[in-house]
């Protein structure tokens, strides 16, 4: 087998890996939503709110495979068409940005994701960002922005915006193709052994794990790396490039 290129790329998760695990409670992220829908239509606000969660909780197991990614009103939409509700798209985009809304005093990044991307990008690499999300580009730039992250990530790729989720290759295709790296070039970094490590191995890359107490376990997957914390992550790409 030949031996990979120098490193020429990072790219990152982002909830969970660059964003702190935010140990909350599906049902409640969705109470203001359901109370907006409610608002328009003859179902009660539990009802609705019980349809939300399961409808959020089905979708998002469905990454567990090699799913088509999907939106935030996709969540939305699927629970008045299974509840017969009948309302404009306006109202379902005013019920998602309620739901973002309880979200956001939760969101936190770690203290040392600034100094890891700077000093990444000192040492003259490219750095990405590739995210299973159904929030908004604009939702998550908002804080990539707010906490100083923004100017050290060459390109955010969202699920959200794409075809497919990880651990689909495409996935990872499309941030590498945005970086305009190959993947053998590129290490990605993320919390979850199937979706992240296995996904980013199987379309090429390295696959470097951050371990994360609200990820449950995944056997039959053997990281490159596992660090503990994003600076542990340096030595490692000193070591590779």
């Amino acid at each position: 087998m030949s031996a990979r290129p120098p490193l020429g790329a990072v790219i990152f998760d982002w909830g969970g890996t660059l964003s702190e695990y935010a140990n909350i409670e599906l049902i409640d992220m969705w109470r203001l939503a359901a109370g907006h829908l409610a608002r328009h239509s003859d179902r009660g606000a539990e009802a609705i709110l019980e349809r939300l969660v399961s409808i959020d909780e089905r979708m998002w197991e469905g990454t567990t495979g090699d799913a088509l990614a999907y939106g935030l009103s996709d969540i939305v939409r699927e629970a008045t068409r299974e509840l017969g509700i009948d309302v404009a798209e306006a109202i379902i985009a005013e019920a998602g940005t309620h739901y973002l809304d309880t979200w956001t005093p939760h969101i936190r990044h770690f203290e040392d994701a600034r100094p890891t991307l700077a000093a990444l990008k000192e040492r003259g690499l490219r750095v990405g960002l590739l995210s299973n999300t159904h929030w908004p580009q604009a939702y998550h730039e908002r804080f990539l922005e707010r906490d100083g992250l923004a100017p050290y990530i060459d390109t955010r790729c969202y699920t959200s915006e794409m075809t497919y989720m990880k651990p689909h290759p495409e996935a990872f295709r499309h941030a590498l193709d945005t970086l305009g790296v190959e993947a053998a070039e590129a290490v990605y970094v993320g919390d979850r052994l199937f979706d992240d490590v296995f996904g980013a191995q199987r379309a090429g890359m390295r696959g470097i794990h951050r371990p994360n107490l609200g990820v449950p376990p995944y056997e039959g997957v053997t990281p490159d790396a596992t660090i503990a914390a994003l600076a542990d992550l340096l030595p490692i790409v000193d070591g590779w490039r």
